[in-house]
């Protein structure tokens, strides 16, 4: 029983020194900057949004494409989609807006519906507005036709 008393005693004077003492100075977290953790830093300028309508290329086949445009105030909800104002099969014609794909019309049984589908109707699940944000972490991602699809084959045999 005395083992396990001196062992307790140990931890518990080790955890109240660690309490006292201060972080180490000099080191800085990217993303948190010089703040220590125990204190709210100023948060950065929200982005702005890229407004040009411009199409944006995708970094992956599957990638769904970004809003280029505001979307401030629009209205999404169980009573309405303000995104369909333009993106709509009828609408396109005369927005020249692209067309939603027509997989947003299918049930999950794979049936054609008459009018979008709930499952993709909230249209910024995985659509998002295009910004100047400033990536605050290095990106080493590699675009899908960039990858070699045959990779060196020597030493293998063939």
């Amino acid at each position: 029983m005395r083992p396990a008393f001196c062992a307790l005693l140990a931890a518990a004077a080790l955890a109240a020194a660690a309490q006292g003492t201060p972080a180490p100075q000099g080191l800085v977290n990217g993303l948190r900057g010089s703040t220590p953790l125990a204190e709210e830093g100023k948060p950065a300028p929200l982005p702005r949004t890229i407004n040009d309508d411009q199409r944006r290329a995708r970094s992956f086949p599957a990638q769904p494409p970004v809003i280029p445009h505001q979307t401030d105030n629009y209205q999404v909800d169980l009573r309405f989609n303000k995104c369909m104002d333009c993106h709509a099969r009828s609408r396109t014609q005369e927005s020249q807006a692209p067309m939603v794909s027509v997989t947003h019309y299918q049930d999950r049984d794979g049936n054609i519906r008459q009018e979008i589908s709930p499952r993709r109707y909230f249209c910024t699940t995985c659509h998002v507005p295009q910004t100047d944000a400033r990536v605050p972490v290095k990106n080493t991602f590699q675009d899908f036709y960039d990858v070699n699809p045959h990779p060196s084959t020597k030493g293998s045999g063939k």
